[in-house]
């Protein structure tokens, strides 16, 4: 009995992710309808708007009122090559998967909330230079694109080629990242101490309630910056517990977590060691609102407004509508430029010494080991050896260097020379060790080593 229940349960699960795909597909194909991409349509009726009544709930549900038919494109979605929500890492899609899975990340409304920017950008200045090995590298490789920055120019600014993934890029497509994004909120703490809502790296989290008896409460912000809370026994993103344990905290805020998870169940912190994980940031992030209160969007706006000086807008997401229970979801997106803004506003805090550059300089300072075993490795572009303040640093061939890296699933980097003013904005679709791995060495390490 107990078998026929699971099997049961297993084929209603499926049926389920079948159908929300079958419904992600149609959104994917109204995207391509009206957008122009009609050559990758098929202009057929859905044979629901036939049969249920015009009008109707069920009608506009299926979309009834909009583009009618399916795509000519070869996209593997249900097998073991592509999976749900991300490009399984060892897999080597196709260009048309490739098209629906950059509709899924950079294209498709996610209930997304957004800041606007204002009319005060910052305009970068140009001085632009043929590079024969990034236009060759996107010719095969899931890069979208490739922006390399030295001393206040932007000297190579490269899309994927038309032929393979430009023909749905423009300078205002954003971005999707969970990980870069990390870096961010780390820089979003300095400037909450800079502006006295917190002591500092070292003051410790004993006066959030949300957080209350579980191994987190009483700890210094300078463990939750450098991922080394203890924490490995709950959370373990690299033997895939992450999402299993706290079962999904991605899409949970804090109070639920912990009530969940940590709350009454008597956790415990263990050796402070290299954990990464995005749950910690997701602690950091909503602490930061916690702290500043009413101030938060305002202090959100004297950052990428006034300092960063974005060009578009930057979406965001929150996990519940109850802020007091630390809702909040590091996640952004963003367009390529404003990802350049972002690095160069870091990378001027720095080196001109302001109050987060002292922070910055600090969490540097204070970087530990990762210390990773064969069976936690990680991606070729994103090799580090020591990470801080929710940054990756000293990378392969770069010893002598301050490099300030940002890395992300599918390839996506961010590396930022503090000394010598190199930066490179890679943002990448997909990666992996076979078809899909670009030359980051060439891409990112020598950029930076050698600059131009």
């Amino acid at each position: 009995m107990k078998k026929i229940l699971v099997i049961l349960t297993l084929s209603l699960l499926s049926s389920i992710n079948l159908f929300a795909e079958s419904f992600k597909l149609n959104e994917f194909n109204l995207w391509l309808s009206d957008n122009g991409h009609h050559q990758y349509l098929n202009f057929e009726p859905n044979p629901v708007c036939k049969e249920e009544p015009k009008y109707s709930s069920l009608w506009y549900y299926n979309k009834c009122d909009k583009f009618q038919g399916s795509n000519n494109l070869n996209i593997k979605i249900n097998n073991k090559e592509l999976s749900g929500t991300n490009i399984a890492y060892d897999s080597n899609p196709n260009r048309d998967s490739l098209i629906y899975y950059l509709w899924k990340y950079s294209h498709r409304d996610r209930g997304f909330k957004e800041f606007k920017s204002t009319n005060n950008s910052y305009d970068f200045k140009f001085n632009l230079i043929e590079d024969k090995y990034v236009k060759k590298q996107m010719k095969t490789k899931g890069i979208l694109s490739y922006l390399y920055y030295q001393d206040g120019e932007v000297l190579i600014d490269e899309f994927s080629p038309k032929e393979r993934l430009g023909e749905f890029l423009t300078n205002e497509t954003k971005f999707y990242s969970m990980s870069m994004s990390k870096s961010l909120v780390s820089y979003m703490l300095g400037h909450a101490i800079c502006e006295g809502y917190i002591d500092g790296v070292d003051a410790r989290i004993n006066d959030w309630p949300v957080i209350k008896d579980s191994l987190y409460h009483n700890q210094k912000l300078i463990n939750f910056l450098n991922m080394n809370t203890g924490d490995q026994k709950y959370v373990d993103e690299f033997a895939g517990r992450g999402t299993s344990s706290l079962g999904n905290y991605e899409d949970k805020d804090i109070e639920t977590t912990m009530r969940l998870h940590f709350r009454n169940k008597n956790t415990k912190k263990s050796k402070e060691i290299y954990n990464y994980n995005g749950f910690v940031t997701q602690l950091i992030f909503n602490y930061i609102r916690f702290k500043t209160g009413e101030d938060y969007k305002k202090l959100y706006s004297k950052i990428f407004n006034d300092k960063v000086r974005i060009q578009h807008s930057i979406l965001y997401g929150e996990t519940s509508r109850r802020e007091e229970n630390g809702n909040g979801h590091q996640n952004i997106s963003a367009t390529r430029f404003d990802y350049l803004r972002i690095a160069k506003a870091v990378m001027d805090d720095y080196q001109n010494d302001t109050c987060v550059g002292k922070y910055l300089k600090e969490i540097y300072k204070r970087r530990i080991p990762k210390n990773l075993t064969e069976e936690r490795t990680e991606p070729g572009f994103n090799r580090s050896k020591t990470y801080g303040g929710q940054f990756h640093f000293d990378y392969p061939g770069l010893k002598d260097k301050i490099v300030f890296g940002m890395n992300g699933y599918g390839g996506q980097a961010i590396l930022i020379d503090m000394e010598n003013s190199r930066i490179v904005v890679l943002n990448s679709l997909h990666y992996n060790n076979t078809k899909y791995k670009y030359g980051y060495k060439k891409l990112l390490f020598d950029r930076i080593k050698k600059g131009i």
